[in-house]
């Protein structure tokens, strides 16, 4: 039997790996713009639902306490930027739902016993240590501020390095 010789199936063999090879590289391409665009979309997705969270927390809190004016009605905690560790947003709302939790038992409390208040708040996030996506970050409350029913708290969020804790 013959064998037929391979230099006439050349131009073929050069065409179809060529074709496969786009198929591949497509593919890829098209595999990569996929993932990066579900990667936004569930980031956005995160950040509405801890906004939604809060809204009906507050939703709650004004409807409870809505005939009372010298009540904390809500409660806004402000992140105050670092400038040589800027954090990741999403990181940054995950803390301030986890303090706005903490938080929760000055809500409907007077705003004339804030002195009171401002030192029981102290006590409670003083130099706290939160651990959101298995790393740990430190909250310092720098400012507290009540007006209209608001208590607005500026607070410094630090990233702790196991190195500093002793672990």
């Amino acid at each position: 039997m013959r064998v037929p010789p391979t230099h006439r199936f050349r131009p073929f063999y050069q065409v179809a790996s060529i074709f496969v090879l786009g198929m591949v590289v497509g593919s890829i391409v098209y595999n990569s713009l996929y993932h990066a665009s579900y990667n936004k979309l569930w980031l956005i997705n995160e950040q509405q639902q801890l906004k939604i969270a809060q809204y009906e927390e507050d939703i709650k809190s004004l409807k409870k306490y809505s005939k009372q004016s010298t009540v904390i009605k809500e409660i806004k905690i402000r992140n105050e930027q670092n400038d040589k560790q800027p954090l990741d947003p999403l990181i940054i709302k995950e803390l301030v739902r986890l303090m706005g939790e903490d938080l929760a038992a000055l809500r409907g409390r007077n705003v004339f016993d804030i002195d009171t208040d401002s030192k029981l708040t102290r006590s409670l996030l003083s130099d706290k240590i939160y651990t959101v996506r298995e790393k740990d970050y430190k909250v310092q409350i720098k400012t507290m501020l009540v007006m209209e029913g608001v208590l607005q708290i500026w607070v410094s969020i630090d990233h702790v390095d196991a190195k500093s804790t002793g672990a």
